[in-house]
C-alpha cells in the first residue's frame, strides 16, 4: 500500500526513526550511507513561496537510493540581536518542515551549520551567534535520526587552535541535552584531509563522527568556478589513470589511519566536480571517489542536489542521470 498523506509518511518515519538501542557511533554512521547535500542556497529560507526544493523531492531522493540528507543551514541572517540571537519563527517552521519530511521518508538528517564564511572572516564577531545557535538547536527534541554538524569547513581566521577550543564549547552545549546524539566534526582549513593532525577531538566523547571534504585536484573539480578564480580554466580532464586514482587512495588511507587510531567512523561530507567540467570526466571522478569511500566503510554526501555541482536538474525536472548513476550504480 502506498502512503498518500504527509501524516502517513510521518508515522512511517517515526517507525523508521526508532532509538538506537545498543547502537554505537559506527552503526549510526552507517545509517548515513549514501547522502546528498540540500537546501543550502535555496530561496526557501527567505520565502517558502519561492522555494526550488519541494516536498516531492524528499521522496525522489529516497527512491533514487540515497539514505540521508545534509541540510546546509545559514541561520545568522535569521537571528535577532535584540533577543539574544533568537532564531525567527519562520526559520524554525522551514527547518521543521524539512526535517519532518526527510525523516518521514526514512532519510537520516544532518543539521549542518554552514556559516563558515561569516565565521572565518570574523570569528570574534560571530562566536556568540555560533554558541546561541547550538543552544537553541539543542533545546529542541529531535528524532534519533537527526545528527548535528558543529560547523562546515572551519577556515581563514578561525585557526586550527581556535577551532579546537570552539568545538569543545559547542560540544559541551550539545552534550548537556544530547549525550548520545552523533555529532560530526572535521578539521580546519575547509575540512581538508591535509590538516587532520591539527584537529584535537575529546577522546572521552564516543559519539563523534569525523568528517572530511574532498575536491582534489581543485584544478579539475573547480574548473570554470568564478569564486575560485578559475572561471576561464575549463576543459581539464580526469582520466582515472593509475596515478590519479592512487592520489585519492593515498589521501583516503591517511584519513582512515588517523580515524582508526582514534576509533572514529568517517563521513565524507562533500565531494563532487563542478558542472563546467567534461561530463565523462566528472562521472569517472565522482564514481571513483564514492567507491573508494565505501571501500573504507565511510558514509558520504554528494555536493549537491541542485544549484551547482548538480545531481538534479531543476529546469528539466529530472536527475542528471550520469551523475546519479556514478553515485548510486543501477541494479543489474
Amino acid at each position: 500500500m502506498k502512503p498518500t498523506s504527509l501524516f502517513t509518511w510521518i508515522l512511517l518515519g517515526l517507525c523508521l526513526a526508532v532509538p538506537y538501542a545498543g547502537a554505537d557511533v559506527f552503526d549510526q554512521n552507517k545509517r548515513l550511507g549514501r547522502g546528498v547535500n540540500i537546501l543550502g542556497y535555496d530561496p526557501i529560507w527567505r520565502d517558502r513561496a519561492r522555494a526550488r526544493f519541494q516536498e516531492r523531492h524528499f521522496q525522489l531522493i529516497r527512491d533514487a537510493g540515497f539514505h540521508s540528507v545534509r541540510i546546509n543551514l545559514h541561520p545568522f541572517r535569521h537571528m535577532d540581536r535584540d533577543r539574544d540571537w533568537a532564531l525567527r519563527p519562520e526559520w524554525w517552521a522551514t527547518l521543521h518542515w524539512a526535517v519532518s519530511n526527510a525523516t518521514a521518508r526514512g532519510l537520516t538528517v544532518i543539521l549542518d551549520l554552514h556559516e563558515f564564511n561569516a565565521i572565518g572572516d570574523d570569528p570574534d564577531g560571530h562566536k556568540d551567534r555560533f554558541l546561541s545557535f547550538w543552544r537553541q538547536i539543542s533545546a529542541q527534541s529531535w528524532p534519533d535520526t537527526v545528527y548535528f554538524e558543529l560547523l562546515n569547513e572551519p577556515c581563514k581566521k578561525l585557526t586550527p587552535a581556535m577551532w579546537n577550543q570552539w568545538l569543545r564549547e559547542g560540544l559541551a552545549i550539545v552534550r548537556n541535552r544530547h549525550p548520545q546524539r552523533p555529532v560530526i566534526i572535521g578539521p580546519a582549513f575547509w575540512n581538508s584531509v591535509d590538516h587532520l593532525e591539527e584537529l584535537d577531538l575529546p577522546p572521552e566523547d564516543r559519539a563523534l563522527i569525523l568528517t572530511v571534504h574532498y575536491y582534489k585536484p581543485m584544478a579539475f573539480t573547480h574548473q570554470g568556478a568564478a569564486w575560485t578564480g578559475q572561471q576561464d580554466k575549463v576543459g581539464i580532464d580526469w582520466r582515472g589513470t593509475e596515478e590519479e586514482v592512487n592520489a585519492i587512495r593515498q589521501d583516503f588511507d591517511k584519513v582512515a589511519d588517523w580515524a582508526r587510531r582514534r576509533n572514529l567512523p568517517v563521513f565524507l561530507g562533500e565531494f563532487g566536480a563542478y558542472d563546467r567540467a567534461p561530463m565523462d570526466a566528472r562521472v569517472r571522478y565522482i564514481r571513483t571517489v564514492a567507491r573508494e569511500a565505501e571501500a573504507r566503510g565511510w558514509s558520504w554526501a554528494y555536493w549537491q542536489f541542485d544549484g551547482d555541482f548538480i545531481v538534479w536538474d531543476m529546469q528539466r525536472d529530472a536527475w542528471v542521470q550520469p551523475i546519479l548513476d556514478a553515485l548510486i550504480p543501477p541494479a543489474r
